[in-house]
């Protein structure tokens, strides 16, 4: 229905609710500028920010007038195996406002609110006889309240770092920091997450696929942000940093999760909730776990021999899959690894395949090299991949956030789709609802993962610290391949040398529920089966790595978390702790059936773990978590 906008002084204005009622933005184009405010629950959570593009034939961010609103009710529902819940119901008010300049219709601004989710986007249309243009910036800002403090993820500077490959989104979290730092000088990486006076909020994008950039956010002082393109140093130099767009053009959508505790935060699928298929999935894909040698072997494991070793691992575990890592081509080779394939198909364990994404953008020297980032070499490569039943692969070593980058991401997929390929990255960007849009892509890094244990003992003596960090901010917003979960006590293939795990063997296990991937290559090793707990095999042999629901309990971003997640009739809760003091609470496990049998894992102060069997009872489990260790219990759903 048609909506009426109101003047007040020389502005026009517009209100905006969510379903719920709760959550207001209002939009204004006071003194022929757009800026838009978040309020919830009569709190402001985003103070008066800016709107607009600048294109290089239109400056879309001054001597505007919002002309028209309309605004109707969007609903829809999907299922989606690989994301933190498996059957969504999406409602919003969508408010679409028609914004003009000298009289003539220039865009549509387009706000999407739900009850825990605000978004926009712009949708731009042709001038005259210009049918394409340049992004050349996005006004697109945040102003948070004053005594803002963030949880920021610094953006590397592009060409620096092993062999020219950052930024490959693969730095420490910056916690509860005061606002008005730029990180590194060059922003920070999406999602951005701020606790503000009156609750949390998470800023991030989606629906960025080749046809626009990545972006990252900038600071511009105090508490204000913007949208920032990427470095011009990225993809080796190549290429511009500002997107070249056919016209008309829907740009990706930027989001806001809000809430007055962190569980909008933990539990948004906006990421997903905002974007479409782009094709058919060319197979029925399955999901599921699989064992990894290169982080305890490194390169030298990636042989004939000792990967067989793991497909024997893999069909011993129940898994499905191995990850044969880089430099296979040089010391396997094509004719063996198919028939190392064959050998894993006879045990019903196929093969994901690491390559590098080169081209001309680093100098990363691990090979297949020069496979994946032309057409013709790509396709007759996974047409090899297709004949001979290799389930997927896993693409490292990309070269930042320019069109031409995303352009490769989304070939990759493609491509793989025909062959009826998974895709997982590494060494790569956030995902921006790429589940949805993309039906074989499995996973991206874009986080500092589980290599950094082996590379340094500080990674390891950070482990607790990070995991505590990882389900508030990255993986909130999509699928994170961290390789995790190792059960060794020091990282080396004999566990007597290399750095040493700080944390517990329940650790190990809570952060296989806490982490969400729907394809796990964890870090355990063939050894685990004779000097792991037999209780913490039997479980990572069991735990799913698809879910059906998520819930947050409690928790505080670098310190704590508890959180459950539901598997069909199976509720899985894991809990760890970073803090030097023990976390003393009661788990409220309403979710699961009264007086159901639960099966606890547990540490004690020492971090010796035990499993052990309780009764479901009124007010909750009693729990103690060390610092490093972790608590989880498993029990049936209620009915």
């Amino acid at each position: 229905m048609a909506l009426l906008c109101f003047l007040q002084a020389n502005a026009t204005e517009k209100t905006i609710t969510s379903p719920d009622g709760k959550t207001t933005v209002m939009v204004s184009d006071e003194n022929g500028q757009l800026t838009y405010d978040i309020h919830h629950d009569g709190k402001t959570f985003m103070m008066r920010s800016p709107l607009g593009l600048k294109l290089n034939f239109n400056d879309l961010t001054q001597q505007l007038t919002l002309a028209s609103c309309e605004e109707k009710t969007v609903r829809d529902e999907y299922h989606l195996k690989t994301i933190k819940q498996s059957h969504v119901s999406y409602e919003a008010t969508e408010a679409t406002l028609a914004i003009e300049k000298n009289g003539r219709k220039v865009m549509d601004v387009v706000f999407r609110l739900s009850n825990r989710d605000v978004a926009f986007r712009y949708q731009v249309y042709p001038r005259r006889e210009t049918l394409a243009g340049i992004v050349e910036s996005e006004a697109s800002g945040f102003v948070l309240p004053e005594g803002t403090t963030t949880f920021l993820c610094p953006q590397s500077k592009p060409m620096g770092g092993f062999a020219r490959t950052s930024p490959s989104y693969e730095t420490s979290y910056t916690l509860d920091e005061p606002a008005g730092k730029n990180g590194w000088g060059e922003g920070y990486t999406f999602p951005c997450l701020f606790k503000t006076p009156s609750g949390w909020v998470l800023i991030s994008e989606t629906g960025t696929d080749g046809s626009y950039v990545g972006c990252r956010l900038l600071n511009e002082g105090d508490t204000r942000y913007r949208i920032g393109f990427p470095q011009p140093g990225e993809l080796n130099g190549d290429g511009s940093v500002s997107p070249a767009i056919p016209l008309p053009y829907s740009t990706p959508w930027r989001t806001i999760t809000l809430g007055e505790t962190l569980a909008p935060i933990v539990e948004t699928t906006v990421a997903n909730d905002l974007v479409t298929p782009k094709y058919k999935a060319s197979r029925a894909y399955t999901y599921g776990k699989g064992s990894w040698s290169w982080i305890i072997g490194m390169d030298g494991s990636c042989n004939f021999d000792e990967q067989k070793r793991y497909i024997d691992f893999s069909a011993a575990m129940g898994y499905r899959s191995v990850l044969v890592d880089a430099l296979w081509d040089k010391q396997i080779g094509y004719q063996k690894m198919e028939e190392l394939a064959r050998y894993g198909r006879e045990r019903g364990v196929g093969l994901f395949l690491w390559y590098n994404s080169n081209g001309h953008w680093n100098d990363a020297p691990q090979s297949p090299r020069d496979k994946m980032d032309r057409s013709s070499a790509r396709r007759k490569e996974m047409k090899w991949m297709h004949d001979n039943g290799i389930l997927g692969i896993k693409v490292d070593f990309f070269g930042g956030d320019k069109q031409p980058t995303m352009q490769l991401y989304e070939d990759i997929l493609t491509d793989a789709n025909e062959f009826g390929l998974q895709v997982i990255f590494h060494g790569c960007t956030l995902p921006r609802g790429w589940e949805r849009m993309y039906p074989n892509y499995v996973a991206s890094e874009a986080v500092l993962a589980s290599e950094n244990l082996h590379f340094g003992q500080g990674a390891c003596d950070a482990e607790a610290r990070n995991a505590c960090t990882h389900p508030f901010i990255r993986n909130t917003v999509g699928s994170m391949d961290f390789g995790g979960s190792a059960l060794n006590k020091r990282y080396s293939a004999d566990n007597q040398h290399g750095t040493t795990r700080r944390t517990s063997d329940v650790f190990a296990l809570a952060t296989a529920i806490l982490f969400q991937s729907s394809v796990q290559h964890f870090a355990l090793a063939p050894n685990n089966l004779q000097d792991a707990p037999e209780w913490a095999i039997d479980f990572m042999k069991a735990v799913p790595t698809t879910w059906d629901e998520v819930r947050f309990i409690d928790g505080y971003p670098g310190r704590y978390v508890i959180l459950a997640r539901r598997s069909g009739s199976q509720w899985y809760v894991a809990g760890i702790n970073a803090d030097e003091q023990p976390v003393k609470t009661k788990i409220d496990l309403g979710m699961m059936g009264k007086g159901s049998l639960l099966t606890v894992y547990s540490d004690d102060a020492k971090l010796n773990g035990s499993k052990t069997t309780a009764k479901m009872k009124k007010g909750g489990l009693a729990v103690t978590i060390p610092q490093n260790g972790a608590v989880v219990v498993v029990g049936n759903a209620t009915e």
